[in-house]
């Protein structure tokens, strides 16, 4: 397991739930994050605390071998004709969602006192109201996502002692943070392929398959202009307006359900805005973010940006991993970056910019955060070197930060 590399918040997660088998582990995450590796390390952590070999079965349901199994009362059936009888037996399905009904075989398989059930989705669309009923209360999610940049420099300063912390920053923004793209060594062109050809997997697999998309054309559409995006307000009718000027007509409606299959496939994420004082969501305008700036810049080149927005996305990103609810605050006609609620309720307000070296851009940012009449943590986090207060507010070196 020396090649792999660790996931160590993942990780820990499911060792926190080991051998509470009334309950189903669901991990979820876009295609190629890391689901597969991680019930690999899972399982070497297994073997280490003892668990035979036999007592851990590992099902990748995308492989043809197993394309039998494909129906959910054949798998059912070949589970249990190989359980080691007396023991607990730990049973890993990889892509689940591509069993039909697989919420009658994995239900049915979680009764079994014997068995310690796992298993892996790559799209939420699994989690239909259908299938929650079904499982209801019988299984917790797991949300994992590509690497972090601390479990990114880990791999690579491990492999090159010679990199820095602000270069691996650097690869780390322009290479993208799928595990597969480090075994590529820094190579463009073979790292720009890979991601080109997982994103029109996703797109193809996860959206245009499932929700029979006629007009692929218009997906991609929607798709450039959301990447192109990320981190401004914006709302359907938005969208459809500015692809209407550039000649390009998508009913609202349309660009909808094109949005929820982003969604649902992890390959974008929705944020709201939460109103501060009036301590509520708005209906209004509505932030989306990327699951993997390398994506970004596969699809769309080197195209000149905001800074200041791919690290927001890059900030966004980490909270998630860190189990935050994370939403847009507004307070007075101004705008906190993140909200970041922990699930005991403790809340962190974040603001992000590329530098506040400038006196005016340090006002600017500080404003939002300085209009918050609560004491809960405030951050601005900076690719400055600073790391200051700011009348309580803490202004920090992002990268540092990350590797927290």
């Amino acid at each position: 397991m020396n090649n792999l590399i660790n996931r160590p918040i993942y990780l820990e997660r499911l060792k926190k739930w080991k051998d509470k088998a009334d309950l189903i582990k669901i991990v979820t995450g876009i295609r190629r994050c890391g689901k597969s590796t991680l019930f690999k390390l899972f399982q070497s952590y297994l073997c280490d605390m003892g668990v035979s070999q036999e007592q851990i079965i590992n099902l990748n349901l995308e492989d043809v071998k197993n394309a039998q199994l494909l129906d959910y009362k054949k798998l059912h059936q070949y589970i249990e004709s190989i359980l080691v009888k007396d023991k607990i037996n730990y049973v890993f399905l990889d892509e689940i969602q591509l069993v039909a009904d697989f919420p009658k075989a994995i239900n049915s398989l979680r009764l079994r006192e014997n068995i310690d059930l796992y298993a892996t989705g790559s799209n939420a669309y699994m989690f239909s109201q259908k299938i929650i009923t079904l499982l209801s209360g019988r299984f917790i999610e797991i949300k994992m996502q590509p690497l972090s940049f601390k479990e990114y420099y880990s791999f690579v300063k491990s492999s090159d002692g010679g990199f820095s912390a602000e270069l691996a920053f650097s690869k780390y923004l322009s290479n993208g943070a799928f595990p597969q793209t480090l075994l590529f060594y820094d190579d463009k062109s073979l790292i720009r392929d890979y991601l080109v050809g997982l994103y029109n997997t996703i797109i193809q697999k996860d959206i245009v398959l499932r929700d029979q998309v006629k007009d692929t054309s218009r997906l991609e559409n929607v798709v450039k202009f959301l990447f192109d995006n990320i981190g401004n307000e914006t709302s359907i009718n938005n969208i459809s307006k500015v692809l209407l000027a550039d000649g390009r007509k998508i009913h609202p409606q349309t660009i909808e359900s094109y949005i929820q299959g982003l969604i649902d496939c992890y390959l974008i994420y929705r944020t709201e805005r939460y109103d501060i004082k009036g301590r509520q969501y708005l209906k209004s305008n509505s932030k989306y973010y990327i699951s993997d700036i390398g994506l970004r810049y596969a699809l769309l080149g080197e195209i000149s940006t905001d800074k200041g927005r791919i690290l927001e996305n890059i900030v966004y990103l980490e909270l998630l991993s860190k189990g935050y609810r994370v939403s847009v605050g507004a307070i007075g006609g101004k705008e906190v970056d993140f909200i970041a609620q922990k699930p005991d309720g403790i809340v962190e307000y974040y603001q992000v910019a590329q530098t506040v070296q400038d006196e005016n851009t340090l006002k600017r940012e500080l404003a939002p955060l300085s209009a918050i009449d609560d004491n809960y943590p405030k951050f601005l986090l900076t690719q400055d070197d600073d790391s200051v207060s700011h009348k309580g507010i803490q202004q920090r070196n992002l990268i540092q930060w990350l590797l927290g």
